[in-house]
């Protein structure tokens, strides 16, 4: 029979020996602590603050505003979309607006894409080990998870139906299984209605508080509404062009 299990362990107690080796005076306990609980150890110090994120994607998504929140949009900066790839614009507004992926407003490397701050050691948010900056980093490992999160909030679905006490917040009805996670303020909206918020604002309706998980019935429902009140609005907006 397989000694698989005994295979892992020795797998295991040989990585955390590694880890121990490179762990320096200053890292981050809670990323020890997940890090020694993983059913497979990591390899790196690198992966097991990458991992400790991607388990905590909520976690992620409130550091990753908030510091966007500490940064500021830059001077002169505007939501917009197109533009082509080489502006670094987002194709749709559908896309979190990111000012600092944007190649006008770029800080460069050392500063994270997505939120503008420093980017230090490991890809940690804070200068645990007075190094400077990483002038070979361009992305916290927090804000990598939190724009995943962002750009396909289905993949937590699982989190967010936990989150609410698996009832659906439109009608409190127990989730089924084909329930849908749906942003509350539709993202043609937000971009219609609030285009000229300021920005770190503008990213709270892709993150959790504008998140909701709903049934399927009642995902249909609300979208076919949408679709009603935007064409209604066109027809108005093409009257009243006409009467002009």
């Amino acid at each position: 029979m397989s000694n698989w299990r005994e295979e892992k362990a020795e797998a295991n107690a040989q990585a955390l020996a590694r880890l121990g080796k490179r762990l320096p005076a200053a890292f981050p306990q809670a990323v020890l602590v997940r890090a020694r609980s993983c059913s497979w150890a990591p390899a790196t110090l690198r992966v097991a603050i990458d991992g400790y994120w991607r388990t905590h994607p909520l976690r992620a998504d409130r550091l990753a505003r908030a510091l966007a929140a500490r940064s500021g949009a830059p001077q002169g900066w505007r939501w917009q979309v197109g533009g082509g790839p080489d502006a670094g614009l987002p194709a749709s507004f559908r896309a979190p607006p990111a000012p600092y992926r944007e190649k006008a407003h770029a800080k460069g490397p050392g500063f994270c894409c997505v939120c503008g701050q420093p980017v230090y050691r490991f890809g940690w948010h804070a200068d645990l080990w007075d190094a400077g900056p990483n002038k070979n980093a361009t992305w916290h490992s927090a804000c990598v998870t939190a724009w995943q999160f962002w750009n396909a909030p289905s993949a937590q679905a699982k989190l967010l139906r936990k989150l609410q006490g698996r009832r659906c917040s439109e009608t409190n009805r127990r989730l089924l299984k084909t329930s849908e996670v749906d942003h509350q303020v539709p993202l043609f909206q937000v971009w219609k209605e609030h285009r000229d918020a300021p920005w770190p604002e503008l990213l709270g309706y892709w993150g959790l508080p504008n998140l909701q998980v709903i049934n399927r019935e009642v995902h249909v429902a609300k979208c076919a509404d949408e679709a009603r009140g935007r064409s209604a609005a066109r027809v108005v907006a093409s009257t009243e062009t006409a009467s002009v």
